[in-house]
């Protein structure tokens, strides 16, 4: 039975995924927003499950992308799609252009599970935090509608986090190998802010953890080189 429990989680991963698509296209980018967290959750358990339980499959790495791409890929998409058709409502086919995200999301995902050297750390902008700073935008909108909701500034978004997927930018996971202060410092700093800003402005503070994890990840391996 326990072989089955990391599958399990994955499937209820992909599960809160395809409820957050139907949502984001339904004009309902905030419950989008806490499915995408709910998927979050389960992706890093079924991870944590599989290690502890020791029942790692071929199966269960192919599984868990396939759900990411729905999950952290797909519902972006989609609520990239609602927000460009919020902006622009005569325009017919412009809003497409939000499932470009989705296309690098993918190829994302597939360049992770064939290169050997993301064993432990990330190259490009992982799909989880990107997914999670596309959700917030809507949070954010709502107090500055005029800007968030510009043409000019989702297509740039859309255009900017694509190019971060499958950059050669150099990210740490938050995978612990060990609890040792030293060598995870940068990890544990980011971490500690990133859940206060999150406490104090919910997924508003999201962009700003984006920024911060570019910056710590970047200083975490000057130190190491």
């Amino acid at each position: 039975m326990k072989k089955h429990l990391p599958n399990s989680i994955t499937c209820l991963n992909l599960f809160s995924g395809c409820v957050g698509v139907t949502f984001a296209l339904d004009g309902r980018p905030d419950v989008a927003a806490y499915c995408v967290l709910l998927s979050g959750v389960f992706d890093f358990f079924d991870g944590l499950v599989a290690r502890a339980l020791h029942v790692r499959s071929a199966v269960g790495k192919e599984l868990d992308s396939l759900a990411d791409v729905v999950s952290f890929g797909l519902v972006p998409g989609s609520v990239l799609y609602y927000m460009l058709g919020v902006a622009l409502p005569t325009a017919e086919y412009l809003p497409y252009l939000g499932f470009l995200v989705t296309l690098f999301s993918a190829i994302r995902l597939a360049k992770f599970n064939v290169d050997e050297r993301q064993s432990t750390d990330f190259i490009g902008l992982n799909t989880p935090m990107n997914a999670f700073y596309v959700v917030s935008l809507p949070f954010i909108g709502e107090a500055y509608s005029g800007s968030v909701y510009h043409p000019l500034f989702l297509l740039g978004s859309i255009v900017v986090t694509s190019a971060l997927l499958v950059s050669n930018i150099r990210l740490f996971s938050l995978k612990l190998e060990s609890l040792s202060w030293r060598k995870n410092r940068w990890k544990f700093i980011f971490i500690i802010l990133s859940a206060v800003l999150v406490g104090l402005f919910n997924f508003a503070a999201i962009p700003a953890v984006l920024v911060l994890y570019f910056l710590f990840s970047y200083i975490h391996f000057k130190q190491m080189a």
